[in-house]
């Protein structure tokens, strides 16, 4: 990747500066990235190579809004084993980007993750040759979900490979990253071991799926890729950005139907999305899209047949 590639967009939100920034890109299995939807129509918008394999983006976001820096997901990370990197190519780019955009890891003071999937939290430790594991954003305070780290845990057999416990352990055991559960009214998990029954569905419609991490910056819950996966809202001015994880993983998943073989509950996704795009096409928000690289951010609305798609 050339170095002017490293920073994927800069943009406003309001008073808030949203930067973009990349851990490069890596290849995954085009069909299990559309599940269900024929390859004779999904490699009409992401062509794949000879493997059947599709490039994707590792996006970061970064968003200062002039008292905190606030930083969303982390990427891969260095801790995939020499085979995994092999199979994906993936290139360990985040601190070279954070780099670029002038964005030093000291001054981090708060790391979101939407999820514990390797793919977006691999850099929130730093594995070193001696083999121990540090924070790579030593100021800052780690936000997770409670039910992620519990189902992680739990190493099943359907998604085990995704969770690499070196990516958030660590960070639980100092107390420097904070176990959230958005479907208590106070935000934070009391005893973390409770949130394991939640893997078996989304809370009633009336429990509260929001907390706020810093003013203007919240989570929102919309399970269905795992049972906790969380959106995180930016809003300032009058203007909103929305980060989507892998809710949205690429605008090429805009349609609600088009979900992923790695979606644990694919119905709730669907239902999910619908419930997202209900608020992001009118409200006109800035969705940010975790793994797409070629187009990280974009607003979304509707075209002539009522489908979901980017607008400028």
């Amino acid at each position: 990747m050339e170095a002017t590639d490293l920073v994927r967009g800069r943009h406003d939100v309001g008073d808030f500066e949203l930067t973009i920034c990349t851990d490069g890109t890596y290849l995954l299995d085009g069909g299990a990235m559309f599940g269900v939807v024929p390859k004779t129509l999904w490699s009409k918008r992401i062509v794949p190579d000879e493997r059947n394999l599709i490039r994707l983006g590792l996006n970061t976001a970064i968003v200062r809004t002039g008292k905190h820096t606030v930083l969303i997901e982390t990427g891969i990370g260095n801790k995939q084993s020499t085979k995994m990197k092999e199979i994906q190519g993936n290139q360990e780019l985040l601190p070279a980007s954070l780099a670029a955009a002038q964005i030093r890891p000291e001054e981090v003071d708060v790391v979101i993750n939407t999820h514990l999937h390797f793919d977006h939290c691999g850099w929130n430790t730093t594995l070193h040759p001696d083999g121990a594991v540090t924070p790579t954003f030593p100021n800052a305070r780690y936000y997770a979900h409670a039910g992620e780290v519990v189902h992680g845990h739990l190493q099943l057999d359907r998604d085990k490979v995704s969770y690499l416990s070196p990516n958030y352990d660590p960070l639980i055991a100092t107390g420097q990253m904070v176990l959230l559960d958005p479907h208590n009214e106070c935000g934070f998990a009391d005893n973390p071991g409770i949130i394991g029954g939640l893997s078996h569905g989304g809370p009633p419609p009336h429990v509260q799926t929001t907390c706020e991490i810093v003013p203007g910056v919240w989570v929102e819950c919309f399970p269905g890729h795992t049972a906790q996966m969380m959106a995180v809202h930016v809003a300032s001015n009058g203007q909103h950005a929305c980060y989507a994880g892998d809710l949205l993983p690429t605008t090429h998943h805009l349609d609600p139907t088009w979900v992923m073989a790695y979606d644990l509950d694919p119905v709730r996704t669907i239902a999910e999305r619908k419930r997202f795009l209900e608020k992001a096409v009118p409200e006109r928000w800035q969705v940010i899209f975790t793994h797409d690289h070629e187009a990280p951010v974009g607003r979304v609305g509707w075209n002539e047949k009522g489908k979901p798609v980017i607008v400028a």
